[in-house]
């Protein structure tokens, strides 16, 4: 299978999870601005939403959407607990958290990247951001994972996400829990390894 990403966005979430699960996946860096793969390909031929992530099956479907993507790699490998069995109650669980993470968090990040948005746009948006991170402070103060016991695909989505505040000068001190939780996730080897592998860790 091929990963098609861009360092640092919401495709290092599966990148991610294919790492915790061992699954292999070839990566094909895409540069955002010209829409053009690290080999030269015109993404929006291969994927015309224009945006990451992108899985390119075996079977040589593509497979767009975070959410979508994680829970497919996660299937593949069930005993490596990323995502609880489909019928169950915890996986529609985790399937809530990762819808939450995707139209509360992920989203209202997107005007803060632009050096264009009004101020008063951007206060407005910080100030949602940090009522909707304010929830999962509280449920990661009594948990150590978003859903369940152990790590998880919405875990890895969550620390990607939460990775962009240091661009968009978004405070998360008075988050101790969030904190503690990007801290606990970095020092994941997959997580590492993926960092590594997208450029945005030293090799040490």
């Amino acid at each position: 299978m091929k990963l098609y990403y861009v360092a640092g966005a919401c495709s290092l979430s599966p990148h991610i999870v294919a790492l915790e699960a061992g699954i292999p996946v070839e990566l094909e860096k895409v540069d955002n601005k010209a829409k053009r793969t690290a080999s030269g390909e015109d993404f929006l031929q291969i994927n015309p939403k224009g945006y990451v992530p992108a899985l390119k099956l075996d079977g040589g479907e593509l497979l767009t959407e975070g959410p979508a993507i994680v829970q497919y790699l996660a299937d593949l490998k069930p005993e490596s607990g990323l995502a609880p069995a489909n019928g169950t109650t915890a996986r529609y669980r985790l399937q809530e958290v990762l819808g939450y993470i995707n139209s509360e968090l992920h989203k209202t990040y997107s005007p803060l990247f632009k050096p264009d948005t009004p101020d008063g746009v951007r206060e407005e948006r910080t100030a949602y951001l940090h009522k909707r991170y304010a929830l999962l402070d509280q449920h990661l103060a009594k948990h150590e994972w978003l859903v369940g016991d152990h790590f998880t695909a919405a875990d890895a989505y969550l620390f990607t996400v939460t990775n962009w505040a240091q661009h968009v000068n978004f405070d998360l001190s008075d988050l101790p829990a969030i904190l503690a939780f990007q801290k606990r996730v970095a020092a994941r080897p997959s997580v590492q390894a993926a960092l590594k592998a997208e450029g945005l860790l030293k090799a040490a």
